[in-house]
């Protein structure tokens, strides 16, 4: 008999829905924890869709909790879904599912903060960084607590092409406070451009592409979640170190209302300061009364190649932080104060 040319599609079979199954473990969001669940499986499926094609994909899931995206992700044809989730509670519910879908799901006890994701999927998906992404994608409903400290690692990861970006341009599909995705994908100008707009766009393709009801999440966040997705690009907007970038990105914006060379000037000691902000704004060719929110990702582009040249020039440039003058300066003047007090005594 000649073998059906169809390819076959998995469906989990009927399950309890994700309500039943809060109720069957009686689970509950931790608010400290900024847990939401996202209990509508029309809204998961669309989350799932806008991550592409997952046939026969390597799908890593971060913050699964009750399983809402899991579902969508496992009726997507994938070939391996495997979800880190740091909650014990939610274990026997991902359990059911992985019963449900057997070889399909993999689940680790762990934190996606510090769980090494290259090490999870077979060494044939890697693909070389100028190729097409690799069919392995990252999909997750994050904590709010955790969703910006974790795409500032996983935007590291990708500039060091190391993590989940070791299998080469990884796409991530994740959820953010929506003005967290709004400032992800800020362009220049706009108010909402911060430090978030640069880190992220000067590595990879940023797309905010629906935004959720807040009440479509139980309990109901105070604010809207906006779903993004990222691509890294193939060649840096910016080509130095990351943690330098990240030093003039955040120094540039600290003073966010204030003209530029306030925060840039922060960069530099206080005795050397107005002078170097000064040559790295004339060598950058940046008007130094922009506002951080008009510097382009071509003005960051000058500001990182010219700071990377002075901090060639005086090798402990890079160390320097204005804080850390700031706070020893303090604790010099609170120690002459306590020994003019004990003069006195």
């Amino acid at each position: 008999m000649a073998a059906s040319g169809k390819l076959s599609t998995f469906r989990l079979p009927p399950l309890p829905t994700i309500r039943e199954i809060i109720k069957l473990f009686r689970l509950r969001a931790v608010k400290q924890l900024s847990q939401n669940f996202l209990l509508d499986l029309r809204l998961t499926d669309k989350i799932v869709r806008k991550a592409g094609d997952l046939t026969d994909a390597h799908v890593y899931e971060v913050g699964p909790g009750p399983g809402g995206i899991t579902r969508s992700i496992l009726n997507a044809n994938v070939a391996e879904l495997l979800v880190v989730e740091k909650d014990t509670r939610f274990i026997p519910g991902l359990q059911m599912l992985s019963d449900a879908a057997p070889g399909k799901l993999r689940i680790v006890h762990g934190d996606v903060l510090t769980f090494k994701v290259e090490k999870a999927f077979p060494e044939s998906l890697k693909r070389p960084w100028e190729d097409d992404p690799p069919n392995v994608h990252i999909i997750g409903n994050l904590p709010f607590s955790v969703s910006t400290p974790l795409i500032i690692k996983w935007l590291e990861s990708a500039s060091h092409r190391d993590g989940p970006f070791a299998y080469g341009r990884t796409r991530m599909t994740l959820t953010f406070q929506k003005e967290v995705a709004e400032r992800l994908v800020a362009t220049t100008g706009s108010k909402q451009r911060s430090r978030l707009s640069i880190m992220a766009q000067y590595l990879c393709d940023v797309k905010h592409i629906f935004t959720i009801p807040g009440q479509a999440f139980i309990p109901k966040p105070e604010v809207d979640v906006g779903v993004v997705h990222f691509t890294p690009l193939t060649q840096p907007k910016i080509e130095q170190p990351f943690k330098l970038v990240e030093k003039v990105v955040q120094n540039a914006f600290q003073f966010r209302r204030k003209y530029c060379h306030h925060g840039l000037g922060m960069l530099f000691p206080e005795a050397q300061r107005l002078e170097s902000t000064g040559r790295l704004l004339q060598l950058a060719d940046v008007d130094p009364t922009l506002r951080p929110c008009h510097l382009s990702l071509l003005h960051f582009k000058s500001l990182c190649d010219i700071y990377r040249k002075m901090c060639d020039e005086d090798p402990q440039l890079f160390a320097y932080n204005f804080r850390e003058e700031l706070r020893q300066r303090k604790s010099k003047n609170q120690n002459k104060d306590d020994n003019r007090e004990s003069c006195r005594l």
